[in-house]
């Protein structure tokens, strides 16, 4: 009997063939081997979705210039030679490339009654003047008043990212949905979509949350909360958190979500909206760390690894089953 693949030999496997893949389209013998390699364990697509991942986010890296150096940007109290896991890999050199892209999005604003607000696909930092920042993420709108008494802000829609200086005498507070979350110092992220009930996710410190006709609920570090009926606080992995925030670095992550949920958070952040055609690739699961603002990148990922066609169609991406047998990369 033929001994079981460790996730250490899929995983080396994986960036193998992406290593040929990015080098240029298969022989059709090439990708016979590619083909069968994907079939012979179901954890071999998701090991390539990652190791894809991977690719384009070192290619970002190289984009930032020959004095880039990784090193300089590990946790800290990492040793060197400890190096990083995979999952850390992804975070730390994601983080580096938002570091950039919010640096030159940060602007000042008035604290006195100022409406902020994102476009589609846009991500902005808000600097405000107690020293806290809001994060928006696309198509977000909020507003806020400062008083002697209280920071208030209002999330009227989207989603945004609060990391709030600590000040005791006057508590900050977001208001969305009638419903006050009020910290002294926390990092969270609060979120109100059309079709979704209000979500509030905790990583640092505590927020206090009012529930009508109740007491007040406390949530912790690494603490979510869903705002709809009776539901309680949920807690989260640090891996969980990481990939909920990772939009905070102009990214997608999943963990076997479907394609079908995939692309529909893909619509949020790009006029480019990406159709399924065939319902079972659309249940297919998906695992990845993909660009927000690149449909069309990423369903050329998918593609490759779930043997699907991919079209450009004006404003929509179409994926179907069905690709040629020995083509090259869609």
């Amino acid at each position: 009997m033929a001994e079981r693949e460790t996730s250490r030999d899929i995983d080396r496997a994986a960036s193998d063939w992406t290593a040929r893949l990015d080098r240029g389209p298969l022989t059709p013998d090439g990708d016979d081997a590619f083909q069968a390699w994907l079939r012979g364990d179901p954890r071999r697509r998701g090991a390539l979705l990652r190791a894809r991942a991977v690719s384009l986010m070192s290619e970002s890296a190289q984009a930032l210039g020959p004095g880039f150096d990784p090193i300089a940007f590990e946790a800290p109290g990492r040793s060197r030679s400890a190096g990083l896991s995979r999952r850390e890999a992804l975070t730390w050199t994601g983080g580096v490339a938002a570091a950039a892209a919010v640096a030159a999005l940060g602007v000042g604003v008035s604290a006195a009654g100022a409406v902020i607000s994102t476009a589609r696909g846009e991500i902005r930092l808000a600097p405000l003047k107690d020293g806290s920042t809001v994060l928006l993420n696309t198509e977000t709108r909020i507003r806020v008043r400062y008083s002697r008494g209280e920071r208030r802000v209002t999330l009227l829609k989207g989603e945004a990212y609060f990391a709030v200086a600590r000040d005791e005498a006057r508590p900050f507070v977001v208001e969305v949905d009638g419903r006050r979350l009020s910290t002294a110092q926390a990092g969270f992220r609060v979120r109100k979509l059309e079709a979704d009930p209000v979500d509030v996710l905790v990583n640092q410190g505590q927020v206090d949350v009012a529930i009508p006709f109740a007491s007040s609920v406390a949530l912790k570090s690494n603490t979510r909360l869903v705002l709809s009926g009776s539901a309680e606080p949920q807690p989260v992995g640090p891996e969980a958190v990481t990939r909920d925030l990772a939009w905070r670095d102009g990214k997608l992550a999943f963990e076997g979500e479907t394609l079908g949920q995939a692309a529909t958070a893909f619509a949020r952040y790009s006029d480019t909206r990406i159709q399924i055609r065939d319902p079972a690739l659309a249940r297919e699961p998906v695992t990845g760390l993909f660009a927000a603002n690149d449909p069309a990148g990423f369903s050329r990922a998918i593609a490759r690894v779930f043997q699907a066609r991919v079209e450009q169609d004006g404003d929509r991406v179409v994926l179907t089953r069905g690709a040629p047998r020995g083509a090259g990369a869609p």
